[in-house]
């Protein structure tokens, strides 16, 4: 049997940061190809595949029992966080939704996060919702990465409990939960090439919103406000090369 997984970049670099030893769970484990590949390069690991639909819960038992890790792998079906048991994992795992259903699974779950040390997301999009979770609840981002894979810009975004300094700064707050409080001091080429066309998505948008009949000035302005952000943070132009 061929005894490894070979995952995404995007996934590989999410397993990195699973703490030694963890217990921990994925939510919206799909294939559970995650827990699985740190399970097998982590003896001491132990997770929990969560799933909401019986068909990726089928597909990651049958992951789970191909690798022979079901003593260390539970699937389990259910709805966010409520497959979960209070106390049971030190980290969690939400990777491949939109931010606002990342955000909205740790809101409806709370009351299961009392031992969670660690959590990192993946959000597809709508990074700062999740950010703004983070900061109202007392996590601290720790560590983000951004990376392209397959014509896709993702960031990742590691935030633990009690961490000893925060990263935001009182009077940018706004603008670093849009950019990432990390990710903008370290301003690498795919940062550079997202918030490009970042500025035409909102040059755009505005051009629409003012050609419409009846106008939001609020949203206008919103906008606008952003633009001037993203125009500023581009006119820089200091690129680090780390990727």
């Amino acid at each position: 049997m061929n005894n490894t997984i070979k995952l995404s970049e995007r996934l590989s670099t999410v397993a990195a940061y699973v703490t030694e030893g963890a217990f921990f769970a994925d939510i919206g484990s799909d294939h559970a190809y995650l827990p699985c590949y740190v399970c097998l390069y982590d003896s001491k690991a132990h997770a929990i595949a969560g799933e909401v639909k019986e068909g990726p819960f089928k597909s990651a038992l049958e992951t789970v029992n191909k690798y022979d890790l079901s003593s260390r792998v539970q699937v389990r079906l259910g709805d966010g966080l409520q497959v979960l048991r209070q106390g049971e994992v030190n980290v969690l795992v939400i990777a491949g939704m939109g931010g606002s259903l990342i955000t909205s699974i740790l809101e409806e779950g709370k009351d299961r996060l009392q031992s969670v040390q660690r959590i990192i997301v993946q959000p597809n999009v709508n990074e700062r919702n999740v950010r703004e979770w983070f900061y109202k609840n007392n996590y601290t981002i720790t560590s983000e990465e951004i990376l392209e894979e397959n014509g896709h810009i993702y960031e990742i975004i590691i935030a633990d409990r009690e961490a000893a300094k925060s990263p935001y700064k009182t009077d940018l707050l706004q603008e670093q939960l849009l950019f990432g409080p990390l990710l903008i001091e370290h301003k690498t080429e795919i940062f550079i090439k997202k918030w490009k066309n970042e500025l035409s998505k909102r040059i755009r948008v505005i051009d629409e919103m003012k050609k419409a009949k009846e106008q939001n000035q609020d949203k206008i302005s919103e906008f606008e406000k952003e633009l001037s952000w993203v125009q500023e943070v581009l006119k820089d132009g200091n690129v680090n090369s780390k990727q």
